[in-house]
């Protein structure tokens, strides 16, 4: 699997080719792994990885030996449609090593050299004796340990940075601990007065597309991707995309004003019509949701 260029070049064009050390390695990983991922696990059912809890006990430690995969879809769409496989999940990395030992099974060169968790050649750099091995990865951030591929296992509270570039200060916002989400500059943060005069308006200017979510759902972190992926290639289409927090002591309005049922929750609202429109679909890609707005624009 390969990243789609012209996305590599627009981004190293425009930010040059070290971004990630100022984003958290957000949008790089984005782009040249989560995406790819994504593409190949539209046509599969299952997925199997080699995540062991003591690879990273900050956000592995919790992981099951099979799960619904919180993160991605799978061949027929939408949340739950995909299983995830994390069959040594419970084996320690010593008897992964004794057991690659006494079959002779190749491994890559660099172990040798100290490199004991493999990534990206610029976010990857040899440990110290008696160092972790997650030390090794991301190396400039402490807290930053997982790329995207596995976001599921943050669990709630972890302090970790989810992105940058948000709409107010620029990065990412968090409360009670939780990091925020759908943070990039092309999706717009309403707040409640914000989204209460877009219910206001009965002749709009131009269409928005509104996600209503939390944080910590895991449903809306797994659609996180599409979300900040179809904003971006909305960007000057002349539709409004962004996000309502609607979780907490907004979750009352929400459910009145906003049709809120459970998070995520997608509103549309057309050009012309004073009533939003609620996406009926649990797909969540890309495709779908533009096939969505389509149809009603």
């Amino acid at each position: 699997m390969f990243p789609d260029a012209v996305e590599v070049q627009t981004l190293v064009r425009s930010k040059g080719l070290f971004s990630f050390y100022e984003d958290g390695h957000q949008e790089c990983c984005r782009i040249r792994k989560v995406r790819p991922l994504r593409r190949a696990l539209k046509g599969l059912r299952a997925w199997i990885t080699g995540q062991r809890k003591d690879q990273s006990p900050g956000t592995r430690a919790h992981i099951p030996i099979v799960q619904v995969d919180p993160s991605f879809e799978g061949l027929d769409g939408g949340a739950g449609s995909l299983i995830k496989w994390n069959p040594v999940a419970n084996v320690e990395g010593k008897d992964i090593w004794n057991f690659l030992r006494t079959m002779n099974v190749p491994v890559n060169a660099l172990h040798s050299q100290g490199y004991v968790s493999i990534g990206c050649e610029p976010c990857t750099r040899p440990v110290l004796p008696g160092q972790h091995e997650r030390e090794g990865r991301w190396w400039e951030d402490a807290k930053a340990k997982e790329c995207g591929l596995h976001k599921g296992n943050i669990r709630d509270g972890d302090s970790t940075k989810v992105g940058v570039n948000g709409n107010t200060n620029g990065v990412a916002t968090s409360v009670n601990g939780t990091p925020d989400i759908f943070d990039t500059q092309h999706i717009i943060n309403l707040s409640r007065p914000g989204i209460g005069n877009l219910l206001k308006l009965e002749n709009r200017q131009e269409p928005w597309l509104v996600v209503l979510y939390a944080p910590w759902c895991q449903f809306c972190q797994g659609m996180e991707a599409s979300y900040v992926e179809l904003a971006e290639k909305l960007s000057g289409s002349g539709v409004k995309v962004a996000k309502f927090r609607a979780d907490g002591d907004q979750k009352p309005f929400a459910q009145q004003e906003l049709q809120l049922g459970s998070f995520p929750t997608i509103l549309f609202f057309p050009k012309h019509a004073s009533r939003p429109i609620k996406y009926p679909s649990e797909k969540r890609d890309v495709d779908s949701l533009l096939g969505f707005i389509s149809a009603l624009r």
